[in-house]
């Protein structure tokens, strides 16, 4: 068996001049004192070393690892849908007055797509943007629209919710994609429960588009 005494006299009068020597010196002497331990557990003829379990410094760092990459596919989820378009309303509904449609009810033709859904349903915000009209009285379109919502988003397009219970945004204040903005109602010109949606090329009334032809562009099947 080696003489350790003498090995760690030997290894101490090395005398390192800096911080990186003393680290090496110490790394040494590790060595040697370990290299004594094992060599002395042999000389009784036993079993051979054990092979230890992953340190705790090992199990943390791959807990973090994993945590990480937790958090950056959550963040990407994120990202990706705050560029996406969805459906303003996720509860079950049916889709009942289309664009287009002509009768009594409209001065016209029907501006928008009606969802069917029971007052107080969560109307969410189609696309991120900022609102631009909140309020009654259509948020300025007109009484026919009761209370309603109207948001910029970041193609110059706009997003029209009319018919609410409850307004839940301000002019002014900047929504994410399907943050919730509002319930459903029946005010306004209204003949029964149901969120009016309009996509519009402006934030007034007179420039809406076909909005279930305009979110299957977006891959949103309604």
């Amino acid at each position: 068996m080696p003489n350790t005494t003498t090995t760690l006299r030997a290894v101490q009068n090395l005398r390192p001049r800096s911080r990186a020597g003393v680290a090496i010196a110490a790394g040494l002497c590790a060595s040697v004192a370990v290299t004594g331990a094992s060599l002395a557990a042999g000389d009784g003829g036993g079993e051979s070393p054990k092979v230890f379990a992953p340190t705790a410094a090992t199990q943390l760092a791959d807990a973090t690892g994993a945590q990480a990459d937790a958090q950056r596919a959550a963040g990407e989820k994120a990202v990706d849908l705050e560029k996406s378009w969805v459906a303003p309303i996720e509860e079950d509904y049916a889709l009942t007055a289309t664009y287009g449609n002509s009768g009594d009810r409209w001065a016209s033709s029907h501006s928008g797509q009606d969802f069917a859904v029971d007052v107080g349903t969560p109307v969410n915000a189609a696309h991120s943007g900022t609102v631009v009209k909140a309020g009654g009285n259509g948020a300025g379109d007109g009484p026919a629209y009761g209370n309603a919502i109207v948001i910029k988003h970041d193609d110059n397009t706009y997003t029209q919710y009319a018919h609410l219970s409850e307004v839940g945004v301000e002019v002014g204040e900047e929504v994410s994609t399907n943050d919730e903005i509002g319930l459903s109602g029946n005010s306004g010109n209204s003949s029964g429960p149901h969120l009016h949606f309009e996509i519009r090329t402006s934030a007034d009334f007179g420039s809406a588009i076909d909005p279930v032809q305009f979110l299957g562009k977006q891959n949103v099947k309604l």
